[in-house]
């Protein structure tokens, strides 16, 4: 706890008068959207803080000014202001003008690690967040706000991969619109976006555009002229109820095609080591293949479609992801794919013999899972599990070196993306998978 120097609890406001360093937002409208108390503090400023644009809004204000430029220069300012008050009787004042809500990525943080707590107070006008989502109507309490002022991108793409529902973009020179928009359709995401420009909030040139992003939005964002005071707002959007399935490529289904999780969109396989996993599996026509722990069928599809003659059986613990399976099979029109509910390897009694096996879930029953399915397996059969953690891998080694006849062959899939950053471009990497394919020797 920080105790400022008249004793009183930082945070907390002292009885008395208004403290001597006044911070007060202001919008593109100026003096017209600020409250009579607002104007008043102005008008009786010893020392007026603020950029020239914001100064330039009061032709008619006597106290001295200074132009917002190296803020340690502007506090040594300030500091010098409130001395020279002790000794003279005139009371002093400073206001200093900042854009917005002060304590929302502005300068009054900078203002409160550098000077005592009880000298200033806050008059916040509207943020440029708020008066986005004001203009796009849309609640915005359930908002994430990042700020690509001087950033990376990389904490934005990190929430888009979670599938942050909405999420205000405050951007700069780099991080624009356009360079956004490329970003999000980089990421191949299994969600969409729906993505908002609102420039100039507050000022007569004000505009609000939208677009929901695809490689045709993303050339008409790219070629539209904004205004450099511009807030972005990403809308997820719930995936077509119909798809055209004449377009679906043979292999690797975008994974934006398929119904997902709405609060953990990215929890699915993602295109890329999903087909290495087919290739492990190593597909035939008119066999019997079962995917366990199946989540939300995006394997046993691929499988159905490629193998229309093969019987697949998708089991999932989970009513949500049984419903999502199920949603799936209807979305691709896969009558050879059935969806079973229920834990392995209870569930897996009543289901002919299989001649492939992949495993993608185990709910920390591996060992039995594979002691059910290794004596059942068809002539020449295999099976693949996808391992993501340490333990699994430590139970799967245990239970092949207890088997005779089985081998195992470790694929370790290490994938990266390549993403824009500004006009450059990096690779961000995707949590590793392990794939073991297990077949007789």
């Amino acid at each position: 706890m920080t105790t400022p120097l008249n004793g009183s609890v930082r945070g907390e406001r002292p009885i008395g008068p208004p403290a001597p360093v006044q911070v007060v937002g202001i919008g593109l409208d100026g003096a017209a959207g600020l409250s009579e108390q607002a104007r008043s503090l102005i008008a009786e400023a010893t020392l007026l803080v603020g950029s020239a644009r914001q100064l330039a809004l009061f032709p008619q204000a006597t106290a001295e000014t200074v132009v917002l430029g190296d803020l340690d220069d502007v506090v040594a300012v300030i500091r010098a202001h409130m001395i020279t008050q002790a000794t003279e009787s005139e009371p002093r004042l400073v206001v200093v003008l900042a854009s917005g809500d002060p304590l929302f990525f502005g300068i009054g943080r900078f203002l409160l690690e550098k000077l005592p707590a009880h000298w200033l107070d806050f008059t916040p006008h509207p943020s440029s967040v708020q008066l986005a989502f004001a203009r796009v109507k849309l609640p915005w309490q359930d908002a994430v706000v990042f700020s690509a002022h001087g950033r990376s991108l990389d904490g934005a793409v990190r929430l888009l991969r979670q599938g942050v529902e909405k999420l205000a973009v405050l951007t700069d020179g780099v991080s624009h619109p356009g360079a956004i928009a490329r970003l999000v359709l980089s990421l191949r995401l299994p969600v969409r976006y729906r993505l908002w420009v609102c420039e100039n909030l507050g000022a007569p040139e004000e505009r609000t555009q939208s677009w929901v992003l695809d490689e045709a939005a993303l050339t008409e964002i790219s070629g539209e002229l904004f205004a450099n005071l511009n807030v972005v707002i990403l809308e997820r959007i719930p995936n077509a109820e119909g798809i055209d399935r004449a377009a679906l490529p043979l292999l690797g289904i975008a994974d934006g095609d398929f119904c997902s999780f709405p609060d953990r969109p990215g929890l699915m396989t993602k295109r890329e080591v999903r087909v290495q996993i087919l290739a492990e599996l190593a597909l035939q026509p008119n066999q019997t293949v079962w995917d366990i722990g199946a989540g939300t069928g995006s394997v046993s599809i691929e499988m159905a479609r490629l193998c229309p003659h093969s019987r697949i059986y998708a089991i999932e613990q989970t009513p949500a992801g049984i419903s999502l399976i199920e949603r799936n099979i209807e979305r691709f029109q896969t009558s050879n794919l059935t969806a079973i509910k229920g834990k392995a390897p209870e569930a897996l009694r009543p289901l002919p013999a299989p001649d492939r096996v992949f495993i993608g879930g185990s709910d920390g029953r591996l060992g039995s899972i594979l002691d059910w399915c290794a004596p059942r397996m068809a002539v020449n059969g295999r099976m693949v599990v996808a391992l993501a953690t340490l333990d699994n891998q430590a139970t799967l080694l245990d239970w092949v070196s207890h088997q005779t006849g089985w081998q195992v062959r470790w694929l370790q899939v290490s994938l990266a993306q390549a993403v824009p950053i500004g006009p450059l471009c990096r690779w961000s990497p995707l949590n590793p998978v392990i794939l073991a394919t297990i077949t007789l020797r």
